[in-house]
């Protein structure tokens, strides 16, 4: 299977160098945090499965694991590789790990203390596993986000934008201004394509929607996110999206009385009166199919994009604030999602400079969608393109 474009990938392509520049510089944000101790997270296998050799499993977070977030849902399907396999399975994991030469570090670290599976969680990782991929072949990779691939290394990813998308039907009925708000990472195509699908479907129930975008810069940093959420608000935004990984904006949300998102994992308790739903990865489907390969021997090397379809993505804890109508309008996308009956990237889709970027009934291919680097109709400002 080709490897899906898809969280920061298109930073490859031809064109897009600006934003590669941006990653490159911006996406190590977390280089303050040094790693923690490896954590051995599972109990200790019985003596037959000793016997047996328990396949060793490793995870390098990018995060602390927390209770929300992006690495929160990683380490949820972590925990539910446990329960499914036993003690045929050993997981360990090692949180922020900053993206760049020590991850490096750590992941050979992860390798040399027997662990022949190993999973790395951030886009960051891509080449320093490539590298340690290339000096142990015997031992399997797996990629999250990435577009390079080796014998041994494979990539995996989620279609967030589906989320976003649902996300954005609520948004667009829940307004009162019409103005949308959206706290935004670092400007790369996985990111700015989740703006656009808020915005999307925001318009298919409201088309008078407008969407202000703040950049943090950062993948986790709550003051900043914090910043950014306050700063929306004060331009007159009513409802808060964001593709950050605390639960800062929500709570930002909170303390302003108005309405916000939980992202990347169910953030709901964090704010109980201003939360609408949240769009969560559910990433153990996916662990516990490549699991299997690895202990049947049938993996293989590849690339793995997985959305609403195969359970990866969905929009959970809808507030009964929402109205009742427009919690059938999002459980109709779902379905379309699920059967494939219902397309988001479908055109006709304008640019925000009026110009058409998707021709009517014209579907969006996967390229088409790893490749965002624009703003529809509806999105203000400007994409950044430098440090």
């Amino acid at each position: 299977m080709t490897s899906p474009l898809s969280k920061r990938s298109l930073l490859k392509m031809g064109g897009f160098a600006a934003l590669a520049a941006t990653a490159a510089l911006m996406g190590c944000s977390k280089k303050e945090e040094a790693p923690a101790a490896a954590s051995a997270a599972s109990e200790p296998a019985s003596a037959a499965a000793k016997a047996a050799g328990p396949l060793n499993i490793a995870f390098a977070y990018v995060g602390p694991v927390g209770d929300a977030g992006w690495t929160f849902a990683h380490d949820k399907g972590r925990l539910a590789l446990e329960k499914e396999f036993g003690d045929k399975i050993k997981t360990t994991f090692v949180e922020k790990v900053p993206e760049g030469p020590e991850a490096e570090r750590v992941i050979r670290d992860l390798v040399g203390q027997g662990n022949t599976l190993v999973f790395g969680t951030t886009f960051g990782y891509m080449e320093p596993m490539l590298k340690v991929a290339a000096d142990n072949p015997n031992v399997k990779f797996e990629h999250a986000t990435g577009y390079k691939t080796a014998a041994n290394m494979r990539t995996y990813d989620a279609r967030t934008y589906e989320g976003a998308y649902m996300a954005g039907v609520i948004a667009g009925s829940m307004t009162k201004s019409n103005t949308l708000g959206v706290v935004g990472s670092i400007p790369i195509p996985e990111v700015i394509r989740n703006i656009n699908s808020f915005t999307l479907g925001a318009q298919s129930v409201n088309p008078k929607i407008k969407t202000k975008v703040v950049w943090v810069n950062a993948w986790f940093d709550p003051p900043k996110e914090t910043e950014g959420a306050q700063s929306l608000l004060n331009q007159g935004a009513d409802v808060l999206f964001q593709n950050t990984d605390s639960a800062a904006v929500l709570q930002t949300a909170e303390k302003a009385g108005k309405y916000a998102f939980g992202w990347d994992s169910d953030m709901s308790k964090f704010g109980p009166k201003s939360h609408l739903a949240s769009s969560v990865i559910n990433w153990g489907p996916y662990y516990i199919k490549a699991t299997k390969d690895a202990l049947e021997g049938t993996w293989t090397t590849g690339g793995v994009w997985w959305g609403v379809k195969e359970g990866a993505i969905d929009l959970v804890s809808i507030s009964d604030k929402v109205p009742a109508d427009v919690k059938t309008k999002v459980e109709g996308v779902k379905s379309g999602l699920k059967d494939g009956s219902f397309v988001i990237w479908k055109g006709p889709i304008v640019g925000q400079d009026g110009k058409e970027v998707l021709a009517k009934d014209a579907v969006a291919d996967d390229k088409f969608l790893g490749g965002i680097n624009f703003y529809v109709k509806g999105v203000e400002g400007t994409i950044p393109t430098g440090k």
